[in-house]
C-alpha cells in the first residue's frame, strides 16, 4: 500500500446482546399481500406498534407491484413511501410471539460476535469467525459481506453501525491505489479492510485491499455499487438524508458514476467487467457482461438518482443516469431475459446475418444451446441469462442477478414473475436441501478444467460452481415479498432454520442438492448468519422491504421499439 495508513485507536469488547425483538409468526402473515406494503406511507419518528394486519391490502399477490418515483431524489416521492424504522417488534401480541425455540436469539449473539471496532464504536463485521481455519481473508471487512449485516442493524434500529461503515470507507476510496506501478481509478472502492494492531507503537492501522492482494488480483467492480445502494438503504432507514447530502458523500457517488458512466468503445450499455470483479471472485467464465454487475449497476443507477444533489455536478450526473437507465433496461429486458418462446426462436435462428435488420444480432449459433436448458426451461417461468457476448450466450441461471434485478425493478412485472414461477417450478435444482444455488448447474469434466482453470475451491456443485449459499437466503425472501409470494420465503426459511445454527453457520454447502458442508467452506460465517436475519425479519415485518427494494419508475415502462431484434417481448 503506497500511501499512509489511518491511525485508529484499540478498543476491545464486543458489546452487549440484546434481547432479540419479538417476532410475529410467519404463518399469521403468509396471506396477506407483501409488495403493497411497499404503498403504504408511514409517519415521520412514530414508533411501528400496528401489527401486519394494518399494513396489508387485499389484492391479488401477482399484480400489486411498487409505484413509480420518476427518478425522484430522497426527499420526493420513494421517501413517502417508507418511514424511519425504529426496532421492529414493539409490543408484539403474546400470541404471535415466535416458537421459543427459534434460532434468532443465537444467530444475533453470532452476528454481535464478528462486529469491529474503532474508537469505542462498531464500524463492520469480520467474514467469518472460524478459528480452526488459516485465516487469509476472512479476517476483514468486505463491502459486499458487511451489506446484510447493515441490512439486519438497520431493521433492528441500530443505525450508527451503518454509517460508521460508510464513512469509513468513503475515507478508505480517497487512497491513492497502485498495484505493480499502475494506480487505480480515483473512484474504485475496497474490496475489504482490516484493522491491524502494531504492538510497537500500540496503536492500530487500518489496512484497505483494493484487489492487489485478492486472489487473482482483480479489483472489486461490485463494491462501488453496493456502498451506493447502502447509503439509500441507510437514509430510508433513518429518514435522514444529511449523511448522503455530505460533500464528501456527494463527490464519493459522482467518483463512482464518473467509472462506470465513461464512454469508450463499448456498443452496449452494459458494462464489460473481468472474470472475480463480483460476489464469484474466482474464474467461473462470467467475463465480459455478467447479470449480477449488470444487475447491481442498475440498482445503483436508480439510488443514486435518489441521492445525489441537484446541483451543477449532480444535475449532469442526473442526465446522464436517466439516459443510461433507458438504454440498459430496454437492452436487458430485451437480450439477456429467457423464457420457452425466446428459447425456441434461439434454436430456430440463422447465422452470419448483416445489417441493422439482422434477427439474430449476437449470431448465436443454435447448436451451442446446452442440452440441460432444454429440460430445465419450464413451461411458465424465466429468468436473465448469466451473459450475453459476441457468438456466445451463457445459459446458467444466477441467484443474485435475478433477485436484485425484482428489487430493483430491471425486471418487468411480467418477468418478476416469470422468476418466481421458475424458482417454484426448479426448486429441487435450485433449492434443495439449503437455500440457495449460487448458479445452475455446475460446470463439469473438460468444462471445468477450461473455464475455471482446474481451479479445486471450484470442483463441481461447490462453492461458486453449483454451490449452496445460505446468504442468498435474504435475496430470494426480499425478491419472494416483493412479488407478493412470501410462501416461497417462508418455504426455504424453515429449510434454512433447520440446518444452520447446528451445522454453526457454514459460508456454503455441497452438492446437487446443498446436502454436505462446503469441504472448504468456514463455519460461523457472518452473512450466512446476517442473510437468516434479514430474511426471517422481513417475513416478519413485510414493511423492511423499503430499505432494499425499489419502486417501478414510470419512465421505464415507455413500449419497447418496434424493430427487429433477437428477442422481443
Amino acid at each position: 500500500m503506497s500511501s499512509t495508513p489511518i491511525e485508529w485507536s484499540h478498543h476491545n469488547g464486543n458489546g452487549n446482546l440484546k434481547n432479540p425483538d419479538l417476532l410475529r409468526n410467519v404463518a399469521e402473515i403468509e396471506e396477506f399481500d407483501f409488495s403493497k406494503v411497499l404503498d403504504k406511507p408511514r409517519t415521520l419518528n412514530i414508533e411501528r406498534q400496528r401489527s401486519c394486519d394494518e399494513l396489508s391490502i387485499a389484492l391479488s399477490p401477482r399484480q400489486s407491484f411498487i409505484k413509480a418515483d420518476n427518478f425522484s431524489r430522497h426527499g420526493e416521492h420513494l421517501d413517502n413511501a417508507f418511514s424511519p424504522m425504529h426496532k421492529s417488534g414493539l409490543n408484539t401480541p403474546k400470541s404471535l410471539i415466535l416458537d421459543p425455540h427459534s434460532i434468532l436469539p443465537e444467530a444475533w449473539e453470532a452476528l454481535r460476535r464478528s462486529l469491529v471496532y474503532f474508537r469505542g464504536e462498531a464500524v463492520g463485521t469480520i467474514a467469518a469467525l472460524d478459528n480452526s481455519e488459516e485465516n487469509l481473508n476472512y479476517d476483514q471487512v468486505f463491502v459486499r459481506d458487511f451489506v446484510p449485516s447493515a441490512l439486519a442493524f438497520l431493521m433492528h434500529g441500530e443505525p450508527d453501525i451503518v454509517k460508521n461503515f460508510l464513512l469509513k470507507t468513503l475515507r478508505l476510496q480517497s487512497w491513492e491505489k497502485k498495484i505493480d506501478r499502475f494506480h487505480l481509478a480515483e473512484g474504485v472502492m475496497p474490496a475489504s479492510f482490516k484493522v491491524f494492531h502494531d504492538p510497537v507503537r500500540n496503536r492500530e492501522t487500518l489496512i484497505a485491499d483494493f484487489g492487489e492482494s485478492a486472489i487473482g488480483r482483480v479489483a472489486p467492480v461490485d463494491s462501488g455499487f453496493w456502498w451506493i445502494i447502502l447509503l439509500r438503504a441507510y437514509t430510508k432507514s433513518t429518514g435522514d438524508s444529511s449523511l448522503a447530502d455530505r460533500p464528501e458523500c456527494q463527490k464519493g457517488m459522482r467518483l463512482i458514476l464518473s467509472l462506470c458512466l465513461s464512454e469508450g468503445f463499448d456498443t452496449f450499455p452494459t458494462l464489460l467487467c473481468a472474470d472475480g470483479c463480483c460476489m464469484i471472485d474466482r474464474r467461473m467464465g462470467v467475463y465480459g457482461y455478467p447479470i449480477e454487475i449488470q444487475a447491481l449497476f442498475f440498482m445503483a443507477l436508480r439510488c443514486a438518482m435518489q441521492l445525489l444533489k441537484p446541483d451543477a455536478e449532480g444535475k449532469e450526473f442526473m442526465e446522464r443516469i436517466v439516459k443510461r437507465l433507458h438504454a440498459l433496461s430496454y437492452h436487458m429486458r430485451s437480450h439477456f431475459w429467457l423464457d420457452l418462446k425466446q428459447l425456441n426462436d434461439i434454436y430456430r435462428f440463422k447465422t452470419e446475418e448483416y445489417s441493422h435488420t439482422a434477427v439474430n444480432k449476437f449470431n448465436v449459433i443454435p447448436d451451442s444451446l446446452p442440452d440441460w436448458i432444454f429440460d430445465f426451461m419450464p413451461h411458465h417461468g424465466g429468468y436473465f441469462i448469466g451473459n450475453v457476448s459476441p457468438a456466445r450466450m451463457d445459459f446458467r441461471w444466477f441467484c443474485l442477478g435475478n433477485c436484485i434485478a425484482i428489487l430493483s425493478c430491471l425486471a418487468t412485472p411480467e418477468q418478476s414473475v416469470a422468476i418466481m414461477d421458475l424458482i417454484e417450478s426448479r426448486w429441487e435444482e435450485l433449492v434443495g436441501e439449503m437455500p440457495v444455488k449460487v448458479c445452475y448447474p455446475a460446470l463439469e469434466n473438460h468444462e471445468w478444467r477450461i473455464i475455471t482453470g482446474c481451479d479445486p475451491k471450484n470442483t463441481r456443485w461447490s462453492y461458486h460452481n453449483g454451490g449452496s449459499w445460505p446468504v442468498m437466503l435474504w435475496f430470494l425472501s426480499a425478491a419472494a415479498i416483493k412479488t407478493g409470494r412470501p410462501q416461497i420465503a417462508k418455504r426455504a426459511l424453515q429449510i434454512a432454520e433447520s440446518r444452520l445454527l447446528k451445522d454453526n453457520w457454514p459460508e456454503y454447502y455441497d452438492g446437487t442438492l446443498g446436502r454436505y458442508i462446503g469441504k472448504q467452506a468456514r463455519k460461523c460465517q457472518t452473512w450466512s448468519i446476517a442473510g437468516y436475519l434479514v430474511a426471517r425479519m422481513m417475513l416478519d415485518d413485510p414493511s423492511h422491504l423499503g430499505i432494499i427494494a425499489l419502486e417501478e419508475d414510470r419512465q421505464l415502462k415507455e413500449p419497447l421499439l418496434k424493430r427487429s431484434n433477437s428477442w422481443t417481448l
